[in-house]
Parts: structure tokens; C-alpha cells; sequence
């Protein structure tokens, strides 16, 4: 029995190494195209649900798909609701393993194409000097070591219920929960759906549990696949937190229906598979159990995906989400422009007091990368484009030509902080060159510069003469480095990028310093209004 336990185990071992060959194989060989599935056909929630099942299909893994979702929603690629839909796709996606096992894995000479495939595939890897075929040939060898470790777990199975009571196990009902817990724990344990999954089967197959106690199992297993993706979640964005909690709802959700109806899908699995004249064996069944259930969680879910994805939305709040939510802008005073003005004008101070918090980090902050400033850069733009878009919903026929004239100032000044938040980034790298050992002899005159942005930032108003002093500093930085340059004291390739960013931190002087003649619209039609009413009385 102990030799038995360890042929498990090993057979277990191999299995997971192949699966991990698999993976990394065809990642690298489909290298960018998967990327681009990714990126590109998911606009709405039905693609990413096909993108999710095909790239899932492809490499073997519903844990590397949806670790890869939740970087793409890092980077904002990708919208919850997209990203859901890649995430239910995946968890179809996975049941082709149920079927890899269930047809070719069981009931079939297994070494009779695994060797052959295995010479192949690690022939293709020692040889081949081309990239994408070794990796092409390091998943062949995988898709063998799948099908040789199956094999061994499968005949260690065999052989320790051949030393078993079995209608120990088959008889004493444990109950279904304690199976689904059994699932749930193997997948987890080895962090692999693919491999739960091939211990069930194999066990149901051997006759070690009754097929309603195995289908509890892979309910668990598949339960426990939401691991991955919560532990990836665990540092990353509340965007991506979300995504987990989705997948994990699904999941549970999925899994709850799959039981409260297990008795009617057993038996509508046993009708299909007659129907579809499959082989008649339990890992058959089970495989199928997988998938349907799978594909009914899914299209129950999907047509509620953007309704789900508001509802995460509002779990995980940053500081930076809840300052891009415009806290003025009433919908109910779109058709009177002469009461919305003022809530226009209560989120363009907001927006204003970001943007200069925004500038002032990267001005004051030591050692902040460009990456880490993303939250409020993207605050800073999702308030301004809200500002934007809810000007242009303002019905302008019933608008004074004032408050026509006030708004377009307005949007211009949403212009120019767009446009110095997006520059941002380029203060940072400025501040970083300012480092190299060839600008040690500027270090007074880039301290000069930073000082007299510094000032410029914290400004309530237009300071002419802070801005002369930033263009005076601009010039002089830009002469000497032109002639460091020319003598050989710069590297021309780090002199040039530094010159465009110095280039770029002027434009952001120019367009902060002009959105700092901004004034409340209310203002000033009050002042039109007083001195009309002055000329009026004369």
C-alpha cells in the first residue's frame, strides 16, 4: 500500500511538471498572439468569453489565463466588464482537460503515442535553434509526460483498490460537502485544477467513488481554481481585486447551482452521452458533468456582466476612485445651464487642487517612478474628461452667449491640465537625469529650475514673473547641454532624451501656468451681470 501512495504521488508529480511544460510551452510559442487575443478581442463580455475558452483551450491552464487578465487589468487594458467574460470562458476552457483524460487518458494504450511524441518533442527542443519551435517541442514533450503521468496514477490507483474494501468507500455514504472539500483541497494544494481533476476521474474510473461523490469532487476542484487568482490579487489594483472576487462569485455560484441540481444533471449527462454515443464510462460522464455545468453558470451570468461588474465596482474603493468620481455634477440640471455652471465650477477647483497635488509629488518626492504616480494621473483625467463630457451635454440653446464664452474657457482649461497631467511622467525622468555624473557641474542651476517649478505649482494664480524665471532656467539648461553635447561630455543618446524631457517639462509650465487664468464661470457672469446693471443705471 505505501509503494502504491507513492506511485501516486509520482505519477502526480509528473503530471503537474507536464502541465507546467505544457503551459510555458505554448505560451512562448504563440508568444504575442495570445497578448492580442487578449487585448484585442474582448470588447464586449461574449468575445472575452470566447477569447477566455479558446486561449484557455490553448495552453492548458485557466490559472495562467486568468492571472494574465488580472496584469492586463493592472495596466487598464481591460474593463471589469471585459475582463469577467475572459474569466468565464477560462473556466470553460479547463474542461477540455476532463476530456483529455476521459478519452485518451483512460481505456486506451497510453505509451503506444506518448513515447513517440515525447521523442519528438524533446528532439524538437535539443536541436532546433529557433525559439518558438523549442518551445513548440518543450509542449509536445509536455502533452507526453501529461499522458505518462496519467498513466501511472492511473495503475497506482488501480492497484491500491485492488488491496481495498471498496464498498468501504462506495457504500458509507460521507456525504457530498466532505467530497466538494476533497476537491477543493487537491486543487489548491497543488495549484491545479487540471490535476484535481485527473485524481477524480481516474479514482471514479477505478471504481473507488460512485460517480455522484465524484461530481461533488470536481464541483470542488473547480471551486478551488479561484486560488490562483486570489493569491495574484492580493498586492495588486482594486480593479484586479475585484476581478478575483468575481471569479471566486462565479465559481461559488456555478458550483451551488451544479448542486442543488446534481441528481437532474447526473441524469441529463447519462441521456446525452447515449444520445452522443460517447463511450460509457464514468470519467466520460464526469468530463461532461464539467463542462455543462461550466457552460450553464456562464450564460446564466454573462447577460448580468456589466450589472456584476458595477456592483464589484463599488467593493475596494482607493482614495485615487473616489476623488475621480465628480461629487457636483447633477444630472437633473443638464436642461438649466444657469444652475449647472456652479457644480461645474465646485469640480473644476477640485480638479485643479489634484492636478497641482499631482505636479507637486513629482516635484517634491524622492526616488517616485513614473508607474507610481499612474492612480492619480488616471484620477486626475477621469475627473477632467467627466468635467468635459458633462459640459457638452449642457443644453446650449437656452444658454446667455456668456455662459457659452465662460464654458469654453472652462473646457480649455480642462485641456491644459489634461495635457500637464499627461506630462507628469516627463518631470520624473527629468528629475532622474539630473542624477547622471556628467550633470554634477548643473547641479545649481537644475536645483534653480526645480525651485522655480516649484513655486510655479504652488501658485493660486498666474505669477508672470515665476514664469519668466522657468523660461530664463529652460534656456540656460538646454545652451549647456547643447555644448556638453557638442564636446563630448554627454553621451548624445542620454543628452538627447534628456532634452526632450526638459522640452516636455516646459510645455507642462506653459499649460499649467495658462489653466491658472482660469476663473469660476460664476464669477464672472456675476461681474457681466454687475456691470451691465451699472451701465444700465448711467
Amino acid at each position: 500500500m505505501t509503494a502504491s501512495i507513492f506511485q501516486i504521488l509520482g505519477g502526480l508529480a509528473l503530471f503537474l511538471l507536464a502541465m507546467e511544460m505544457m503551459t510555458n510551452g505554448l505560451k512562448s510559442a504563440a508568444g504575442h498572439h495570445l497578448r492580442h487575443m487578449l487585448g484585442h478581442w474582448t470588447r464586449t463580455p461574449l468575445r472575452g468569453l470566447a477569447s477566455g475558452f479558446l486561449i484557455t483551450g490553448l495552453v492548458q491552464s485557466s490559472g495562467a489565463v486568468t492571472v494574465a487578465t488580472i496584469g492586463f487589468v493592472n495596466a487598464g487594458l481591460l474593463s471589469l466588464s471585459q475582463s469577467l467574460g475572459v474569466v468565464f470562458g477560462s473556466n470553460i476552457g479547463t474542461t477540455m482537460t476532463g476530456w483529455l483524460v476521459s478519452l485518451v487518458g483512460i481505456g486506451f494504450n497510453i505509451e503506444a503515442i506518448a513515447l513517440p511524441i515525447l521523442t519528438v518533442g524533446v528532439g524538437l527542443k535539443l536541436v532546433s535553434g529557433n525559439s518558438r519551435t523549442n518551445a513548440f517541442g518543450e509542449a509536445l514533450a509536455g502533452f507526453a509526460l501529461f499522458f505518462l503521468g496519467l498513466s501511472i496514477l492511473k495503475s497506482s490507483l488501480e492497484s491500491l483498490t485492488g488491496g481495498l474494501d471498496n464498498s468501504v468507500l462506495v457504500q458509507n455514504d460521507y456525504g457530498l460537502p466532505a467530497f466538494i472539500l476533497i476537491g477543493f483541497l487537491a486543487t489548491v494544494l497543488t495549484q491545479s485544477s487540471s490535476a484535481a481533476l485527473a485524481i477524480v476521474l481516474t479514482a471514479a474510473a477505478g471504481g473507488l467513488i460512485p460517480l455522484d461523490n465524484a461530481a461533488a469532487a470536481v464541483i470542488g476542484a473547480n471551486l478551488g481554481s479561484t486560488s490562483t487568482a486570489a493569491i495574484s490579487a492580493l498586492k495588486a489594483t482594486a480593479n484586479a481585486r475585484r476581478l478575483a472576487i468575481g471569479h471566486i462569485l462565479f465559481n461559488v455560484v456555478t458550483g451551488a447551482i451544479a448542486l442543488a441540481i446534481l441528481p437532474l444533471m447526473l441524469w441529463f449527462v447519462a441521456l446525452l452521452a447515449r444520445w452522443l454515443e460517447l463511450d460509457a464510462n464514468v470519467a466520460v460522464s464526469l468530463a461532461l458533468f464539467h463542462t455543462l455545468f461550466n457552460l450553464l453558470g456562464a450564460f446564466i451570468l454573462l447577460p448580468f456582466t456589466p450589472l456584476f461588474a458595477r456592483l464589484l465596482g463599488r467593493l475596494f474603493r482607493s482614495k485615487e476612485e473616489d476623488s475621480a468620481e465628480p461629487r457636483f455634477l447633477d444630472n437633473t440640471l443638464v436642461t438649466t445651464p444657469e444652475l449647472a455652471v456652479g457644480a461645474v465650477d465646485q469640480e473644476m477647483k477640485r480638479l485643479i487642487g489634484l492636478t497641482r497635488g499631482l505636479l507637486r509629488v513629482c516635484v517634491d518626492r524622492e526616488d517616485l517612478k513614473p508607474a507610481q504616480i499612474g492612480p492619480k494621473s488616471e484620477a486626475c483625467l477621469s475627473l477632467n474628461q467627466s468635467i468635459t463630457d458633462y459640459i457638452a451635454r449642457l443644453r446650449a440653446e437656452k444658454m446667455h452667449q456668456a455662459t457659452v464664452d465662460t464654458l469654453t474657457r472652462t473646457i480649455l482649461t480642462c485641456r491644459y491640465l489634461a495635457e500637464a497631467t499627461g506630462l507628469a511622467p516627463s518631470l520624473l525622468q527629468f528629475r532622474e537625469a539630473g542624477d547622471m555624473p556628467q550633470l554634477a557641474g548643473m547641479s545649481r542651476q537644475l536645483d534653480t529650475y526645480l525651485n522655480v517649478l516649484r513655486n510655479l505649482v504652488a501658485a493660486d494664480e498666474p505669477e508672470p514673473e515665476s514664469f519668466n524665471q522657468a523660461e530664463t532656467a529652460y534656456h540656460i539648461l538646454k545652451s549647456r547641454m547643447l555644448a556638453m553635447i557638442v564636446r563630448g561630455e554627454l553621451p548624445s543618446i542620454a543628452g538627447e532624451r534628456t532634452l526632450d524631457n526638459l522640452s516636455s517639462v516646459r510645455r507642462l509650465c506653459d499649460q499649467w501656468y495658462k489653466s491658472l487664468a482660469w476663473q469660476p464661470t460664476t464669477e464672472l457672469l456675476n461681474g457681466a451681470s454687475h456691470e451691465e446693471g451699472s451701465e444700465n443705471r448711467t
